[in-house]
């Protein structure tokens, strides 16, 4: 999930987008069908619980260095199961919890207060991958303050803390529907956004990002659309319903780890987990579009029908074979 204040459309996608164009990589279309993907791994949500063998819910109040406002927790009013789709619901709510995720947490890991709770859950210590197509159907939720977000982050953290190992969105959407003065469309924010981190320590951060709107233009909040990642050895891009809107080569990513000498697919060649979250406000949400977050948005859910993860079957090492 993208940090305090790093997240801006490139200079081009919003002249492009101003002047009523599509970014040239929103154009191709790439299916999975006859590409040579194999599905090796998936939740359906099918049941009526979470499957505790695929993920484990994240408890914590820590607001991932975004001055996020939500408590994670592990209770059936934010994270459920339900008609065949996973639910992360956000409500509007005092709650005291653990101020920091385990892995992150100081020797003392004090409880602090929130104004809401929400659901976050994540494959870490069960699944990871490297190389390969990840991809989730889901239904992102409307309102000024709303940041749903399926993100990956290293298994281990090999070159260093974030973002030296690297990060990779698959899709965040904030504040979909509020006031957005460079969107087309007439219906407010309408863009969904992936990106990519890595670099130095902060301030030395680096990313490359995208903001996209569906070709008609309507809210991607109004129904269910596939976003997917589809990762090779020293090529990443980004796709929303099979269309390709974000290509990053390996020029373009860097990590300052001295581990990664003459290693040019390094930070993003170890395997990587998955989350998916929904955060409530923070500074990308709270500094975009109407500012703040607006009163009557929550409580408010995310919907996650499936996610499935692919690997190249005729290049499982390496992926590429099946980006074409």
């Amino acid at each position: 999930m993208i940090r305090a204040g790093l997240l801006k459309a490139s200079m081009l996608t919003a002249a492009l987008l101003l002047l009523g164009a599509k970014p040239p990589e929103a154009q191709l279309v790439a299916p999975r069908e006859g590409a040579g993907w194999e599905l090796v791994w998936a939740d359906e949500f099918d049941g009526s619980t979470l499957d505790r063998a695929k993920w484990a819910p994240e408890v914590s109040c820590w607001g991932g260095g975004n001055a996020e406002r939500q408590c994670y927790t592990d209770r059936a009013e934010n994270i459920a199961v339900e008609g065949g789709v996973l639910l992360l619901k956000a409500k509007k709510e005092r709650f005291t919890g653990p101020a920091r995720p385990p892995e992150i947490a100081e020797k003392r890991n004090p409880d602090i207060l929130q104004s809401y709770t929400s659901g976050k859950v994540r494959t870490r210590g069960l699944h990871a991958w490297r190389y390969g197509r990840i991809e989730v159907r889901a239904k992102v939720p409307p309102g000024q303050g709303t940041w749903p977000a399926v993100w990956m982050m290293p298994q281990e953290d090999i070159y260093g803390p974030w973002p030296l190992s690297g990060e990779i969105d698959i899709l965040e959407a904030v504040n979909i529907g509020a006031k957005c003065k460079v969107c087309e469309g007439g219906k407010g924010e309408n863009r969904t956004i992936s990106a990519l981190h890595f670099g130095d320590m902060a301030p030395k951060n680096r990313f490359v990002d995208n903001r996209t709107a569906r070709p008609d233009l309507a809210l991607p909040s109004d129904d269910f659309h596939v976003y997917a990642v589809e990762w090779g050895e020293r090529l990443i891009r980004f796709l929303v319903d099979d269309r390709v809107h974000l290509t990053v080569p390996a020029e373009k990513w860097s990590t300052a780890s001295p581990l990664a000498r003459r290693n040019p697919a390094a930070p993003f060649d170890r395997p990587f987990y998955i989350m998916a979250n929904l955060a409530v406000g923070g500074h990308l949400s709270e500094k975009n579009n109407a500012k703040g977050v607006a009163a009557g948005t929550f409580p408010t859910q995310f919907a996650i029908d499936w996610v499935r993860v692919y690997r190249c079957a005729r290049d499982p090492e390496t992926g590429r074979a099946c980006i074409r």
